[in-house]
């Protein structure tokens, strides 16, 4: 028996001192939808989310709102898993960075690294921003209007003396180099891989690694007076959710390294160059890929608070609808780009490509059936099918080996236009065959015409349904495909529909949005 495929997926562990915003929907929906994608595809499949709960502005937060941290980070946490279910995220494992499975990965993989020489006792002066939990050169920073320092993400910085541990990240310059020469695809997309070695050839400095003016982290193994940096104790959770430190578990030997961590690009320095050079130095493997995705604006403006323009996924969902809202998250943008969010945009790629490109498909060619074939999938005979109707079959047969291709390469947009194209095609071939005019002049032709256009949907739908399950659910379910019969097992003609299945009455699976929508209304 071959050996089980699997693969490992990872968004970054959300802070518990923001709200759930635009932003973490979107990284999520990513992992999400190569999640689904590869369960349909035969993988065994382990997706993990959760959020990041220790640090200095967790401590302040929580002091400012009266409660001991922890019964702060157990209701903020509790709106990050909310917000996952709410938009249908198939996450198999929520990690926090407070449970006690954590705590022992985190203390574990410190005495790897002390034990192996890589971390040593010192003393820290240099400049930190409490809000990015970042350590910046002076080099880095710039004056804001008001004469102060502050880091290149606009975050102030205060100037911190505190005795530290130090990881020895001046020593892994040129084997991380060495790494990504050998794995050139392992930061992604190129652009951020430049970024990233260009970060290196600057020069590495030795990396604090503890704190002792806060307690609110996890202890360093033997020395309570000193609590890991934030994003030693973050980053592990990856492999936490393995079974780490048990390198012999089953889960460990299946699922580490990761396959991908999937993260915005502010946070890149952290899981491309500090992540590898940890693991490496714990001799652990790094992970496979890191893929550093943009950000959104706001009808062109900047997202923040203090412009009050932060986009709530929630409102999104109850005002277009959750199949809407992930299609045009994936579908606006070229991944990896900055993208720019606008009402006027979401009405019009729901109304043009869902509602009429592929929802007036699907809708013309069911009712067609259901009129003219007795509800039944149409009869066929496969000697009798013309070059245009194998040309649109194998246009449909060949649709999931290139959006494989595109979805191994994170290019979510480039696999719906892959997509788009054949249901482009199928739109073209109605018109073109006119079944209504073939009904009266040629009916068996026109239920080869009618069977052909129903396999070609029944392929979209299979291919399309990790982007927009609950939508290509019912549209499967509108050609008695049974639930057993929807992983991408079934595509090619081998599963194809069979004549004579009988049809549920078709309904319309994606409703118009109306151009100036206060509420979630339709107009049918």
């Amino acid at each position: 028996m071959a050996e089980a495929k699997r693969f490992y997926v990872t968004t970054p562990i959300y802070y518990v001192n923001d709200s759930p915003h635009i932003g973490h929907a979107y990284t999520t929906l990513a992992c999400d939808v190569l999640a689904r994608f590869k369960r349909l595809d035969g993988f065994d499949v382990m997706f993990l989310t959760g959020t990041d709960e220790h640090g200095q502005k967790v401590e302040k937060s929580a002091a400012a709102a009266g409660v001991a941290p922890q019964d702060f980070t157990n209701k903020v946490s509790q709106n990050f898993r909310d917000l996952a279910d709410f938009m249908g995220f198939s996450h198999d494992d929520f990690i926090r960075t407070t449970e006690e499975r954590h705590k022992k990965a985190c203390q574990d993989i410190w005495k790897r690294l002390l034990e192996r020489d890589e971390i040593y006792l010192g003393s820290y002066a240099g400049w930190y921003a409490v809000r990015d939990e970042a350590y910046y050169a002076e080099s880095e920073l710039t004056k804001n209007a008001d004469g102060a320092f502050v880091a290149p993400s606009g975050a102030e910085v205060e100037w911190v003396e505190e005795p530290s541990y130090f990881f020895r990240l001046s020593n892994w310059g040129d084997r991380l180099l060495a790494w990504y020469d050998e794995n050139p695809d392992c930061v992604m997309p190129k652009s951020r891989m430049n970024e990233v070695k260009s970060f290196i050839k600057g020069g590495l400095d030795d990396l604090s690694v503890s704190r002792t003016s806060f307690k609110w982290g996890i202890p360093v193994p033997g020395d309570d007076d000193h609590i890991m940096y934030v994003w030693m104790d973050a980053l592990t959770n990856y492999i936490t959710a393995t079974g780490y430190p048990d390198l012999e578990s089953d889960k460990f030997k299946a699922f580490w390294p990761a396959n991908l961590h999937m993260v915005g690009k502010d946070i890149l320095r952290f899981h491309a160059i500090y992540w590898p050079a940890f693991l490496m130095a714990a001799e652990l493997a790094p992970p496979q890929r890191i893929y550093a995705h943009g950000w959104w604006t706001n009808e062109g403006e900047k997202i923040s608070k203090s412009l009050g323009n932060v986009i709530d996924p929630i409102d999104l969902v109850n005002r277009y609808g959750l199949d809407q809202v992930r299609y045009f998250l994936l579908r606006e943008v070229p991944f990896g780009n900055d993208g720019d969010f606008s009402h006027r945009a979401m009405i019009g790629r729901a109304n043009s490509e869902l509602a009429n490109d592929l929802g007036n498909l699907a809708q013309r060619v069911l009712s067609m059936i259901a009129k003219n074939c007795d509800g039944r999938v149409p009869a066929m005979d496969e000697a009798a099918f013309t070059a245009d109707d194998q040309k649109l079959l194998g246009s449909a047969h060949d649709l999931l080996e290139q959006v494989r291709a595109h979805m191994d390469a994170q290019a979510f947009h480039e696999a719906l236009e892959t997509v788009w194209l054949v249901i482009r095609a199928a739109n073209a071939y109605v018109d073109h065959q006119a079944p209504w005019k073939l009904r009266k002049e040629d009916p068996v032709r026109m239920e080869q015409v009618l069977y052909t256009l129903a396999e070609v949907i029944r392929h979209v739908a299979l291919i399309l349904q990790p982007y927009m399950p609950e939508s290509c659910g019912r549209m499967l379910d509108q050609l008695s495909i049974a639930p057993e019969h929807r992983s991408f097992e079934a595509s090619g003609p081998a599963q194809a529909l069979k004549s004579g299945t009988e049809l549920p009455k078709p309904e319309g699976v994606f409703p118009r949005l109306v151009e100036d929508a206060e509420n979630n209304e339709d107009n049918g």
